[in-house]
């Protein structure tokens, strides 16, 4: 079974939620390199099921194959563990300043600010290109300029069926300088 890209969707809407927003108008979240780390668990245990049949896949091939798969994932920022994802994303400081965060084509968002460092999200993706349409809600919480947690439950479909997934967050702040990794665009308005 394949990960939903929907999952992958929602899941980088929720990181940018934390990402993009400011713990206050005085307080801004620092740009640069941000590790984000994500554990998930669903209702059927089939996206649990997929993560361990790719590990065990990436596990059986030949040492020479695994480690360029491993080098391509960190090109883009992506790790898998035992306990989950890890994604790196690179903060602009016009997106660290801006209130609003930029979106996936596709999908829609709503940020409501609790209190000076908790935030609501909610989203919604479309689907579209053979992916099912997603919806979530959830909070993030800032921990200063350099950290946060999140906590998130967002509805999608595997294999033609309702699914609902967990999902669990943290980030943190690793570098002024993002490296190879090259910060998200927003999408291009459609004509």
């Amino acid at each position: 079974m394949q990960i939903p890209r929907s999952i992958v969707s929602a899941a980088t809407l929720a990181l940018l939620a934390a990402t993009a927003a400011p713990v206050q108008a005085q307080q801004k979240m620092r740009p640069g390199l941000w590790e984000h780390s994500v554990s998930m668990k669903s209702q059927s245990g089939q996206m649990e099921a997929a993560m361990a049949e790719m590990q065990k896949s990436l596990a059986s091939m030949p040492p020479e194959q695994r480690k360029q798969m491993e080098q391509m994932m960190a090109q883009q920022g992506v790790g898998m563990g035992p306990k989950g994802q890890t994604v790196k994303i690179c903060v602009t400081k016009e997106q660290a300043d801006l209130d609003n965060i930029p979106q996936q084509e596709g999908c829609t968002q709503k940020v409501q600010r609790v209190d000076a460092s908790t935030m609501k999200v909610a989203f919604s993706c479309k689907g579209g290109q053979g992916q099912p349409p997603s919806s979530g809600e959830g909070t993030v919480t800032m921990q200063g300029p350099t950290a946060y947690t999140g906590q998130f439950k967002f509805k999608t479909q595997a294999q033609g069926k309702p699914e609902q997934i967990d999902m669990a967050q943290s980030g943190k702040w690793l570098s002024d300088n993002c490296g190879a990794i090259q910060p998200m665009q927003p999408p291009k308005p459609a004509r």
